[in-house]
């Protein structure tokens, strides 16, 4: 079936069809008088053939697009996609639209994906990046273009920030566990790169909670792995399989811990009984799992909605110096953290 017509629409409206252009794009009155009446029919006209605007012939004659990228690092990863939310839900309380990519932890795809977004017609971009330190040339460009821009998480002195620091939330967990009794405990840490945005400020909080209570790092208990939940299970495996195994782990995320989870289950050993888990990012799944995950919870739709704010802030004022939003993270203990079943000494041999 033919696509109606502005033509269409001011044949069935009995008008010219410049005058069905002013009404749409809302150029009368201020252009051309156009009575109340002739501007009735024409929207009656629209509605019966069910016209839509072309939305490529709009962009080009007002030089926007009311779309805005957003670059995400995995589809499977539920707290993207609560991030995702945020930035749409935001977007659409101007008119805006979400065009959406993901990079599949992939340093060449994420590359790629920028690459392709900055050639499209867009507003706006968002970038949630894992490999930042090779995108810093296509950055410091956007920067340079004044084309608005926002990253979530990233730390970048030239560039808008919409950031939330796991840090603190590391720091609360450490001594959550430590006030348990735990003395042996242990890390998986997998993140896509090594950078302090992915995973050294949990890290660091890590090495700083354990010498707090006068206890060295055990690099034996750490495990650097990969970011999916199959990881995050043979990891959780190696740990328990270590000679001394920990009495509490702590995971990077959410997704891992539920691959820790199971490694636990399949060892026939009980949460938090036998060991405790505690974890990030507080995806909607984490309270429903069993028992329901202790994490530091991440408030992943506001920090959509705070990069999104950024980006029409740009927008509206392109000379502004480099804005940065924080969105604070809290600790919520659940069901998998509870008193170690027989504490080490500070030698980490069993009392």
């Amino acid at each position: 079936m033919k696509r109606p017509t502005q033509q269409d629409v001011a044949k069935l409206a009995g008008v010219s069809r410049a005058t069905v252009s002013y009404v749409i794009n809302g150029l009368t009155d201020s252009y051309v008088t156009i009575t109340d009446e002739t501007r009735e029919r024409v929207m009656q006209a629209i509605v019966e053939l069910g016209y839509q605007p072309d939305a490529t012939a709009q962009s080009l004659r007002s030089g926007t697009t009311n779309t805005v990228g957003l670059l995400i690092p995995d589809m499977h990863n539920p707290h993207y996609w609560q991030i995702a939310a945020g930035v749409e839900s935001e977007l659409q309380t101007k008119g805006f639209d979400v065009l959406l990519m993901s990079a599949a932890l992939d340093p060449e795809r994420e590359l790629h994906s920028v690459k392709t977004l900055t050639r499209r017609r867009i507003d706006g971009l968002i970038l949630l990046l894992t490999y930042y330190d090779q995108l810093r040339g296509e950055l410091d460009t956007l920067v340079q273009q004044r084309k608005p821009l926002a990253l979530i998480g990233t730390s970048a002195s030239s560039v808008d920030i919409a950031r939330t620091s796991h840090k603190e939330g590391a720091v609360a967990v450490m001594k959550h566990l430590l006030e348990l009794g735990h003395r042996r405990i242990g890390l998986v840490y997998g993140v896509g790169a090594v950078y302090p945005e992915q995973g050294t400020d949990r890290l660091v909080a890590y090495r700083q909670g354990l010498q707090s209570v006068g206890l060295a790092t055990d690099d034996s208990l750490i495990r650097y792995c990969g970011t999916t939940i199959d990881e995050g299970y043979k990891a959780g495996l190696s740990l328990l399989d270590h000679p001394a195994p920990p009495t509490a782990i702590i995971v990077i995320n959410d997704m891992l811990a539920m691959g820790v989870m199971r490694a636990v289950n399949e060892r026939e050993l009980r949460i938090p009984d036998d060991i405790s888990i505690a974890s990030f990012d507080d995806i909607e799944m984490a309270a429903y799992l069993n028992p329901p995950l202790t994490t530091v919870h991440i408030d992943a739709e506001e920090l959509g909605r705070a990069a999104t704010r950024l980006i029409f802030r740009r927008i509206n004022e392109p000379d502004l110096p480099p804005q940065e939003t924080f969105v604070p993270g809290h600790l919520i203990i659940r069901g998998t953290t509870g008193k170690p079943s027989y504490p080490y000494s500070v030698k980490g041999q069993p009392l």
